[in-house]
């Protein structure tokens, strides 16, 4: 079983990766606020699209660095096969949540 990195592949834009959950969340109390003040139904599906829009984002950064720290930086060649198929576990849930 491979073993996990002693840091995230991500560790180097955690803070970036925080600011841009914060801003979703923050979006998502919109949608909220829009909802309660009974608005419009396209304009709250356009900020939902919006919002699963910029999650997509945040998930792709984490998988480029989980593929560059993880994957190519694993120590053997067994390693790199089960972390590779571990993170197309990963992105077939992505891709079927939709």
């Amino acid at each position: 079983m491979a073993q996990q990195a002693e840091h995230p592949g991500y560790i180097d834009d955690k803070d970036k990766v925080k600011n841009r959950l914060r801003r979703i969340s923050g979006q998502v109390g919109g949608l909220e606020r829009m909802v309660e003040e009974e608005r419009y139904c396209i304009d709250i599906l356009t900020q939902i699209s919006a919002a699963q829009a910029a999650l997509d984002k945040v998930a792709l950064v984490l998988l480029s660095e989980h593929t560059r720290h993880c994957v190519l930086g694993a120590e053997t060649p067994e390693d790199r096969e089960e972390m590779t198929e571990e993170m197309m576990g990963a992105v077939g849930r992505l891709l079927h949540s939709r």
